[in-house]
């Protein structure tokens, strides 16, 4: 093509003829084109949508020997993802990726056209190089490939990033809030609370709709907000009131057998419920009640399971199918009550719920709140965790359990010998504060209680349980900053659970989180023997440990506020004849208590199932109840 010919085409282009300039162009074609001519024809066609031979034009002028091969080949890329060509995008963009690895376009191109073709794998790649970014949509990308994994470092950049592109947008200042956790931010967690937080509750439901609702319970105990926490809730698609009324009224063959159905994803015998529930699920008496689980456990996890499964019930696998088809399932098998064993929690279905499946739904165990958006009955509970007062933020009637919510397994959990301090690198003279709760529990309060009681008890050492080099860092740096040097924290690494309980008996007693207190933690420390001190929450979260230690008959241990937590930690750490009575209480109390009495739970649960039956087959709706407790024990249940 000649030089006039070819400004001829770039002016009508410019003048936004592109018909024109088109037809110059195609009129040249026959010569061999460089790679300028070659550019301005893709850059034509691409204007007049022709988006596949645009693409096709880039590469040709790429491999005309252009020095800007790599720009027109990324181009080229961009273009076959806008015409839906991803075969073509990917195969590009992967040769590419070798000259410009560091290329945030390319990536993006890279990640949009993988997840489309579900190549999800592939696409989260593409995450590190996108948040190196400032643009929201690259920004939101990764953050759509990454949050999946909160203890990834990464996140920590990419949501400070979102949350400062906007101060109010409230899934990116409550992700960024709930990855800070993770990793003992506490100058952006302090950031936040103070000056997102406060506008957030003024809005109500409007923002805080943008945080999880397990997220909202690590820092907040208002049961009134605790319910506008709705991110991952599961949407109705109808009120659940009225969805509740019509399951109700569906035709249903009643037995003399009461039907019962758990759904969960935790089902296997190495997970922290089932350490808890399997004795209770072998206890269940067969000649009155039969158990179905309902079991969507990723297959990775089913491959560690001890061998107990098979005692627990027959199980149905539904992992791979549709909540819809899961549903018709539950139905078909003819479940009086169903029990959801997640609620908000992590890989929920609890959507199922939502399908009109049972005359009887409820939630129990997974999550410590209402299951806001899920069509559910009941609740189950206990006097403590759910006091009359909590009623009017629950859309659920309440079960309530008369000594604890909390099912414990005294058969198959481990209680090994104790391991010595020299064994653990522990100290012999000193009191050792045991604080095994995860990261995201220690928020800013937990933090200046802890450090308050270390620096009154001078000889006290503070033993937790962080992960990740990051998180550590930035709990040192907090605690140093509140008087409490380096060398007064030890961290524990992660082990097995046989060791845990063994090591846990070395501590002088342990110290709780709130407002999101230890629950299964809290019982594990109890079941080792250790003291743990706590005080009275306003929510569920915030009252299970009350719950655990007044069901091992240990009220003494819960104090009524926050500086009656610290006043009393202060005082066990100075005195050992305060604590040797209690660590004599627990183990005089561990078989003989209601708190790891599995038999004794089952029959109360069944008790409660039974009354939930008795209403549904008499067409009454749902209504609170208590669980009247059986005759207390008068010998050990072992």
């Amino acid at each position: 093509m000649t030089i006039h010919g070819f400004a001829a085409a770039a002016a009508a282009f410019e003048r936004a003829d592109y018909i024109e300039a088109l037809t110059i162009l195609n009129g040249a074609l026959a010569d061999t084109p460089n790679s300028d001519v070659l550019s301005l024809l893709g850059a034509t066609l691409e204007k007049l949508g022709l988006l596949a031979e645009a693409a096709e034009s880039f590469e040709q002028a790429a491999r005309s020997g252009s020095p800007q091969a790599a720009l027109l080949l990324k181009k080229a890329a961009a273009l076959h993802f806008a015409a839906g060509n991803d075969d073509a995008a990917q195969l590009i963009g992967l040769r590419l990726r070798k000259a410009l690895p560091d290329d945030i376009d390319l990536a993006h191109i890279l990640a949009q056209s993988c997840m489309r073709s579900g190549d999800r794998m592939l696409a989260t790649q593409m995450a590190p190089v996108l948040v190196n970014s400032n643009r929201r949509d690259h920004l939101e990308m990764a953050g759509h490939l990454l949050s999946d994994d909160e203890r990834d470092p990464i996140l920590l950049t990419l949501f400070s990033k979102l949350a400062a592109l906007d101060p109010d947008d409230p899934f990116a200042q409550f992700k960024h809030l709930s990855v800070a956790r993770n990793f003992c931010d506490y100058a952006a967690i302090e950031r936040i609370e103070r000056d997102f937080l406060p506008r957030a509750i003024a809005a109500g439901a409007a923002m805080l709709c943008g945080e999880t609702g397990y997220s909202n319970l690590l820092h907040c105990s208002d049961e009134r907000l605790n319910r506008l926490a709705t991110n991952n809730t599961t949407t109705a698609g109808a009120d659940i009131m009225t969805l509740g009324s019509q399951r109700r009224m569906r035709p249903h063959t009643w037995t003399e057998k009461i039907r019962i159905g758990y759904l969960s994803n935790d089902l296997w015998d190495d997970h922290a419920t089932m350490r808890l529930f399997q004795s209770v699920l072998k206890a269940h008496d067969r000649d009155r009640f039969d158990i179905t689980l309902y079991c969507y456990t990723p297959e990775r996890f089913v491959g560690f399971d001890g061998g107990n499964r098979k005692t627990w019930g027959r199980i149905v696998p539904i992992g791979a199918i549709s909540d819809a088809e899961a549903a018709e399932a539950i139905r078909r098998d003819g479940i009086d009550i169903l029990i959801d064993l997640k609620g908000h929690t992590g890989g929920s279905r609890a959507g199922i719920l939502n399908r009109l499946v049972a005359p009887v739904q409820a939630a129990w165990l997974g999550f410590p709140g209402s299951t806001v958006d899920v069509d559910c009955d009941y609740v189950i509970g206990d006097p403590i965790v759910l006091p009359d007062s909590s009623k009017p933020h629950y859309h659920e009637k309440f079960c309530r359990m008369p000594e604890t919510y909390q099912p414990n397994d005294p058969v198959h959990r481990a209680l090994p010998p104790a391991k010595s301090r020299a064994e653990l690198g522990l100290p012999e003279d000193k009191v050792v504060l045991a604080a095994f709760n995860t990261a995201r529990k220690i928020g800013l309060t937990v933090v200046d209680c802890w450090a308050e009681i270390l620096g009154r008890v001078p000889q006290t050492m503070l033993w937790v349980m962080i992960d990740g080099t990051l998180a550590r860092e930035n709990f040192l740096k907090a605690m140093e900053k509140r008087g409490v040097t380096p060398d007064r924290i030890i961290f524990a690494p992660k082990t097995d659970y046989a060791d845990h309980i063994a090591r846990l008996q070395a501590a002088d007693f342990g110290l709780d989180t709130f407002p999101y207190n230890g629950h299964t933690t809290t019982s594990d420390k109890l079941w080792a023997g250790l003291p743990v001190v706590t005080f009275r929450g306003t929510n569920f979260a915030s009252r299970v440990s009350e719950s655990l230690l007044t069901a091992l008959s240990l009220p003494e241990l819960v104090a009524d506020d926050r500086e009656g937590f610290v006043e009393l930690a202060v005082k066990l750490a100075g005195s050992a004849e305060e604590l040797e009575p209690l660590k004599r209480k627990i183990a005089e109390n561990r078989f003989r208590a209601p708190l790891f009495d599995a038999e004794r739970f089952c029959r109360h649960l069944e008790a409660g199932y039974q009354a939930m039956a008795a209403r549904a087959k008499n067409r009454l709706p749902p209504e609170h109840f208590d669980v009247p407790a059986l005759p207390a024990r008068t010998s050990s249940f072992r």
